[in-house]
Formats: structure tokens, C-alpha cells, sequence
């Protein structure tokens, strides 16, 4: 692999000018983004991936004839830089979202048998949006949905900006606001477990408010639901793949950079197996941990903090039934260890029987569990949320982990967040773990990745691509 620039060969400001080079390191969301935005705005970009594929933790992979997604992966009409996205790689018709939000949400506790709730809006302005939803949520009693509207509406008068709430915890607050354990499991945790993968006692206040103002208490349809219809693989991989390609981005899988360093004529030496790439600037889309074994020294203040942003997983139970046992698209359940299930049959192309994904987020405590004590785990719950899986047969059981799936939410991380420059001049940082102000969600990575690459386009002179999204512009 070569870009044409022998590493001891310095270029003149006119040739330098003419011949801007970008390094993007890291094939997922937020590198893809940031090698986009850069292509389009006129930068030769080279975008490095160790793995085989794009897409970074959002990925497809084949188990026999089916097509798997490694997780479930949603977003919401809020993210809108993830929906410029979709645009970009042209795959919205792919994603669709809801016309309308509404999630189906089965109680297996009740000792009359399950009893199904919904969480659904109205085309009316917030907060009176979800006011007919709440008011007849069969899961809370009158008083717990009373205390939850209130609850609501002093979230909503906070003030994100402030510092002070990315220090106290979101369980606290909620109990301090009138919230019962149970409403904390029926409505806020069944929320925010999805979103910010940990429980309401184990996050930031300040991100958390952040997803329940911006989801829920904004505009009355940010909350509703997308998902692709096909695998992930197909849009963050051969769309994306295809998108970099047409704007001028060479791709380099297979590939891992090995060391990053100033140049002694500027711009930066980007080490790989066996080469030494010169550029201009330095786009670092990896996680936090690899993040900071590539950093130069002095590139950050305090580079160990990045240390110290924890990691949270989250595991997935696929099961493939010999019948079809799930009418709805999905739902979400309460009273077991069931968090939300998908009908993946179509999508993974399976031509008979049902297909149902398992998603389990703020995973700790199962994500290492041997797949048979899983099995004997998951499925009797299943038979009990669903009628129709009591008789039939399970054709495939498997299990996929990703044990550092997202960066923990926990009270004070906002402060050990970077932003996109560092004290480098030419070295960006990119990534859901990085200062966007979201969790560790697909809109926050392409966020960092917009960041980015805008940091480095106004250090090259280059003028910001119109077509790029706008920070600005969300909601």
C-alpha cells in the first residue's frame, strides 16, 4: 500500500496546497463519515480498517443461510446526522422509521397471564403527545403516572449546558423526583436501558436528560423508531463501501496502523505494516483504549482518562423457531430477564419459520454465561411472553457478545470525553466515546465524524462540502 508520497520528500506550499492528504483510521460510522466529508470537500482521503469489512461494532455476518446482525441496532427520528447518513450511503428506503412511535410492551409478572401496554403518540404538540399513552399505561397505577408526568416536565425545564449534571446519577434523581421502582422499571429504565445501555442508577443525569428531552420532549415525532430491513452489513458496509468509493476514498481493509507520529517537514507519518503514509491531517476513529496507544506524546492533557471511560456490553440471544410465533415487528417486555425482541426473519433471509433477536443491553451480568445456560435461561421465557413458541420447535439457538459495546454512561464521564482536536495541529479524534454530547449511539458516531472532519477542514483552508450535515441543524 502506497499513496504515491515518499515519506522523505517534502512538498512545497503550492504542491502541498494541491495535494492535501487525509488519513482516516477506523472503518466504522464515525471514520466513514469523517473520510465522506472530507472526500467531498476536495482532500485525497485514505481510510484504514483492520477488520475485513466497515461498519466498526454495527456489522452482518453469515451462519449458515442466514445473514446475522451482531446486534439489534434502532434509531430514532431525533438522530438526525444518522438519517444524513443513511442518506449519504443512499439506503433511508432501507431503514424506514415508524410513521408513528409505538412500542408494544408486554408484562409477564401480572398472575392473570401477560397483559400488553403500549407506548404510542398522538398527533398532537409535546408534552401532549404521549398524555393519552401515559394516561392509560395499564403497567404503572394512577398515582406512579401522575408522579411520571411531573417527573417529565421538571426533566424537561434542565438545563443541559450545566455542567453539574454529569455529576449526580439519573436514579437518584428520578427517586428524588417522586419515582417508584416500579415506574423506574416500566417506563424510565425500559427507555433508557436501550438507549444508554446501563441502568438509571449507573447514569450520568446529564445524559440521560439529554435522551428523554431529545427523544421524548422535543418534537412530538423524535422518538418514533427506525431499523433496517436488510442486515447492517448491506448499509454500513457495501453501501457505505460504495459511497466512499464514488467520492474518492481509498479504502484499506486488513490493514492496522501501528504507530502515528509528527513529521519532521508537518503533516503526520501514519506507520503500517511495512509503510509509512505522509499526511496532512489525521482522522483517529478507534476506540477510546486504541485511541490512546496511538496518540503522540502531549496530543492530549491528561491522555490517561481516556483510560478511565469505561465500557459497558451488551449481548444478543437468536433464536429461530420452525414456525412463525410473533405477529408484531417488536416489542419490549418487563418482569423478566427479556429486554426487547426483534422478528429478524426477512431481513436475515429466512425462507421458513421465525427468526427472533434477543436484545440485551446493560449486559453485565450474563455477558460472559455459557451459551447452554442461556438456552435454558431465554427460552422458557419466551414461551411465556409468546403462546405461540410453547409448541414449537427450536431449530437454532446462538449467542453474540459484544463485551465493550458501548462507553458507560456512568456520572462524570462527560468530563473525561475529548472533542474532536486535540494539541496536535493536523490530529482529530472521532468516535461515539468522543464529546458529542450523545451516548454511545450510531448518532453520535456519525456526529464525532462530522466534528472531525470540519476541525480539519478549516486547519487544510478547505471550504466545508454543502452537502455535509449540519451540527446545528438537530434537534
Amino acid at each position: 500500500m502506497t499513496d504515491g508520497t515518499r515519506p522523505d520528500e517534502p512538498l512545497d506550499g503550492t504542491a502541498r496546497a494541491a495535494a492535501r492528504h487525509a488519513v482516516v483510521v477506523g472503518g466504522g460510522l464515525a471514520g466513514i463519515t469523517a473520510a465522506l466529508a472530507l472526500a467531498d470537500a476536495g482532500v485525497r482521503v485514505t481510510l484504514i480498517e483492520g477488520r475485513p469489512r466497515l461498519g466498526g461494532l454495527a456489522f452482518s455476518f453469515r451462519r449458515g443461510d442466514l445473514t446475522v446482525d451482531n446486534g439489534q441496532h434502532v434509531y430514532l427520528r431525533c438522530c438526525t446526522a444518522y438519517r444524513w447518513f443513511l442518506g449519504r450511503i443512499d439506503a433511508c428506503a432501507l431503514a424506514p422509521l415508524q410513521d408513528r412511535l409505538d412500542v408494544p410492551v408486554l408484562d409477564a409478572t401480572r398472575p392473570e397471564g401477560r397483559r400488553l401496554g403500549r407506548l404510542r403518540r398522538d398527533p398532537l404538540p409535546v408534552p401532549l403527545h404521549l398524555g393519552r399513552s401515559l394516561a392509560a399505561y395499564p403497567h404503572l397505577s394512577l398515582a406512579e403516572r401522575a408522579r411520571v408526568g411531573r417527573a417529565a416536565l421538571a426533566l424537561k425545564a434542565l438545563d443541559l449546558t450545566d455542567p453539574a449534571l454529569d455529576a449526580q446519577d439519573f436514579g437518584g434523581w428520578l427517586t428524588a423526583h417522586g419515582q417508584s421502582a416500579r415506574a423506574v422499571e416500566a417506563l424510565w429504565d425500559l427507555v433508557g436501558v436501550a438507549t444508554l445501555n446501563a441502568v438509571a442508577r449507573d447514569t450520568s443525569l446529564g445524559l440521560a436528560a439529554m435522551v428523554f428531552k431529545t427523544g421524548l420532549l422535543s418534537d412530538p415525532g423524535a422518538a418514533d423508531i427506525g431499523w433496517a430491513r436488510v442486515p447492517l452489513g448491506e448499509l454500513h458496509d457495501g453501501l457505505a463501501r460504495k459511497a466512499l468509493d464514488s467520492a474518492g476514498v481509498r479504502t484499506e481493509l486488513r490493514t492496522r496502523v501501528t504507530s502515528l507520529s509528527p513529521h519532521e517537514n508537518g503533516g503526520w507519518s501514519v506507520r503500517v505494516l511495512g509503510e509509512t503514509l505522509r499526511a496532512d491531517a489525521v482522522v483517529l476513529a478507534v476506540p477510546q483504549r486504541e485511541a490512546h496507544g496511538l496518540l503522540p506524546p502531549g496530543a492530549l492533557d491528561a491522555p490517561e482518562r481516556l483510560l478511565r471511560i469505561g465500557t459497558a456490553p451488551i449481548l444478543n440471544v437468536h433464536v429461530v423457531y420452525d414456525r412463525k410465533v410473533l405477529a408484531r415487528p417488536f416489542f419490549a417486555a418487563l418482569g423478566t430477564p427479556v429486554q426487547w425482541v426483534f422478528d429478524r426473519t426477512d431481513a436475515s433471509g429466512l425462507k421458513r419459520g421465525q427468526y427472533l433477536a434477543v436484545s440485551q443491553s446493560a449486559a453485565q451480568d450474563e455477558i460472559d454465561a455459557p451459551v447452554a445456560e442461556l438456552r435454558e435461561r431465554y427460552l422458557p421465557e419466551l414461551r411465556r411472553l409468546l403462546p405461540r413458541a410453547r409448541g414449537a420447535e427450536v431449530e437454532d439457538f446462538f449467542v453474540t457478545r459484544e463485551r465493550t459495546a458501548t462507553f458507560a454512561p456512568t456520572p462524570g464521564v462527560g468530563r473525561l470525553r475529548p472533542g474532536a482536536r486535540t494539541k496536535a495541529p493536523g490530529l482529530y479524534l472521532a468516535g461515539a466515546w468522543t464529546a458529542t454530547g450523545w451516548p454511545a449511539t450510531m448518532e453520535g458516531a456519525v456526529r464525532s465524524g462530522v466534528s472531525a472532519a470540519e476541525a480539519a477542514l478549516r486547519a487544510l483552508g478547505r471550504p466545508r462540502p454543502s452537502r455535509l450535515f449540519a451540527l446545528e441543524e438537530a434537534a
